[in-house]
């Protein structure tokens, strides 16, 4: 029996056998290429090599087998097709503004005994249209829900698409895909809904489309949203601390989309209307205690009516007086407003004595 060392020296000369077998058994003359990924529109190269090319000249042809250049001859009569290099070893070749068409397998050949060959898969990218967004009906109103649907066609393989409003990324239904009439690119479209608040009210929902032919970009395609929302009612007074005998001056603010166009002012327990108001303003020309009161800005638009609520008290020699409005309590459409214009929460007075 041997020893294990001579197993080993044996198994080793073996290998070095196989290994000198294998060098001498590869082939120089079997030329090489390489598969492509190109985006329709730009320009493919097409490398074929040999060690050895045994005085023989190389070629390419395209999926057709139509031959395309033979060494540097030129054989097909397409000038978006140029020679880029031709030498005994490589012949390389370019095709320009590349179409879905160009796409396919592409053979380099050496006319060796026998003939040797290589293939190149040149993958072109179709590239997506903008995106376009339907679906919208202008103006929403509070509450209602949007329904928005995206589509982008020519993408090859299907492009992506995504949903922002704002900055905010939206959750969309499953994508739809659908193969173009030309067989090659696809169209994809996206759905997404959402119930919009007056907040959404000028924001800009978003449809961008990704995709590899892009290269580092996006197209995208936006909607600015307009939503009607119920009105709100401040009342202000003019001067801030008015004193008895002085002008006064309630300005009834609304607010809203679309911003309130009507005012009505009543003045509580009183059964004639208000002389002295003026759509959103009513004058006081010189304060007594018979102006003494509560009164009541309604401010309507097509959403609703709200209302502000400004308490007036004169008292002989000094005057009170406290303001109410929708913006303090929204459910009760009322708010405190005190006498330097800003806003409490209470029932709080502020007297100014002359």
């Amino acid at each position: 029996m041997l020893s294990p060392a001579c197993n080993v020296l044996i198994l080793l000369g073996s290998f070095l056998i196989a290994a000198s077998q294998g060098n001498l058994s590869h082939d120089r003359s079997q030329p090489t290429t390489s598969d492509e990924i190109v985006v329709a529109g730009s320009k493919v190269l097409l490398q074929c090599e040999v060690e050895d090319p045994d005085d023989s000249s190389l070629q390419w042809s395209n999926p057709a087998q139509q031959t395309l250049y033979f060494g540097e001859k030129r054989a097909l009569r397409d000038l978006r097709i140029q020679l880029e290099r031709s030498t005994p070893n490589e012949l390389t070749i370019s095709i320009d503004n590349a179409t879905l068409a160009d796409e396919g397998e592409y053979t380099c050949s050496i006319f060796t005994m026998p003939v040797r060959t290589a293939k190149a898969i040149v993958t072109v990218l179709g590239i997506p249209q903008k995106p376009q967004i339907s679906g919208y009906s202008d103006p929403l109103k509070e509450g209602d829900v949007a329904q928005l649907t995206c589509f982008s066609s020519g993408s090859k393989p299907a492009a992506e698409l995504r949903w922002h409003k704002g900055d905010k990324l939206l959750s969309a239904e499953p994508s739809e895909v659908e193969e173009d009439a030309n067989g090659k690119t696809f169209t994809v479209t996206s759905r997404v809904e959402f119930t919009v608040g007056k907040e959404d009210n000028g924001v800009e929902v978003t449809c961008t489309v990704d995709h590899e032919s892009l290269q580092n970009s996006d197209k995208s395609t936006s909607q600015k949203l307009a939503v009607f929302y119920k009105p709100t009612a401040e009342i202000k007074s003019y001067p801030d601390s008015p004193r008895e005998g002085q002008n006064l001056r309630l300005r009834c603010d609304g607010r809203g989309n679309p911003i309130p166009q009507e005012y009505k002012w009543e003045k509580q327990g009183a059964q004639a209307p208000l002389a002295e108001a003026q759509d959103n303003i009513l004058v006081f020309d010189s304060l007594n205690k018979s102006d003494s009161g509560t009164y009541i800005c309604y401010a309507s638009s097509i959403m609703g009516i709200s209302t502000a609520i400004y308490n007036l008290n004169v008292h002989g020699t000094y005057l009170t007086h406290e303001a109410k409005g929708s913006d303090d309590a929204p459910d009760a459409d009322t708010a405190i407003i005190n006498a330097e214009g800003g806003q409490t929460g209470g029932d709080d007075k502020k007297e100014y004595f002359i």
